[in-house]
């Protein structure tokens, strides 16, 4: 049985690759545990949003060691995101701008320059002071690229998550068919593909597995499986935490 005080502190972390289930894992420990869930991605998606919907350029990866004397913190001034909770479906929903951008940012368009947008520093170093203070008082769970080597590098818990980018592919290609979005399994792929190397090549907080993460690859397990291991680290680290 978890302690109301150790859950009202604990912080986890949760990195990995696109489209390798992070956020619905995060979500699920979330209810199950009692504690609050951010999705960093969904922030990193919602200023990619901003960018596109006014037309901002968006620097490719061989472009952004030339963006070092621009500064993007006038623009990113003018961007507020808050997550906010549906009450019929009890999910966490992200806004922009006082708008809900939930499906929007799930877009095609969206996924293929995210990756673009999160390695401009000043957006780094805005989303992470932003997520750090989510989770100055702890009981939280978060996921993303860096939650923990640069967010929260003292978690408690760090899971980082992979899985067979094919499996991947196919896990999102019919996520978004799902949702009767027009797309073939091919430019799926390729975008995941292109988001791996990119993410794992930034020179600002680059998507790396911290030293003290435990290795979660789901390519041939479910959901609650997946669930049920993380349930149980996290019980084992209750166990440790009292016994010192």
């Amino acid at each position: 049985m978890l302690s109301s005080k150790f859950i009202d502190k604990i912080v986890i972390a949760v990195d990995g690759y696109s489209s390798c289930g992070k956020s619905t894992l995060a979500k699920a420990i979330a209810r199950r545990i009692g504690i609050k869930y951010i999705d960093s991605g969904a922030m990193y998606r919602a200023v990619t949003l901003f960018f596109l919907q006014n037309n901002i350029d968006i620097p490719q990866p061989e472009e952004i060691e030339l963006l070092q004397t621009n500064d993007y913190n006038e623009l990113l001034n003018n961007i507020f995101i808050e997550f906010k909770l549906n009450t019929t479906t009890r999910q966490s929903e992200i806004y922009l701008n006082d708008v809900l951008v939930e499906n929007q940012i799930r877009e095609m368009i969206v996924s293929e320059n995210v990756s673009h947008v999160s390695a401009i520093k000043e957006v780094r170093m805005r989303m992470v002071t932003i997520q750090q203070e989510y989770g100055r008082l702890g009981g939280i769970i978060m996921d993303g690229r860096d939650i923990g080597t640069t967010v929260f590098p003292n978690a408690e818990l760090k899971i980082f998550m992979t899985a067979d980018v094919n499996i991947r592919a196919q896990r999102r290609y019919n996520e978004m068919i799902n949702k009767g979005i027009s797309i073939s399994y091919e430019q799926v792929l390729n975008n995941l593909q292109s988001r791996d190397y990119e993410d794992s090549h930034r020179s600002e907080s680059p998507l790396r597995m911290a030293a003290d993460a435990i290795l979660l690859d789901n390519s041939n397990i479910n959901e609650e499986e997946q669930v049920q291991f993380v349930l149980s680290l996290i019980e084992n680290l209750s166990i440790e935490q009292k016994v010192f």
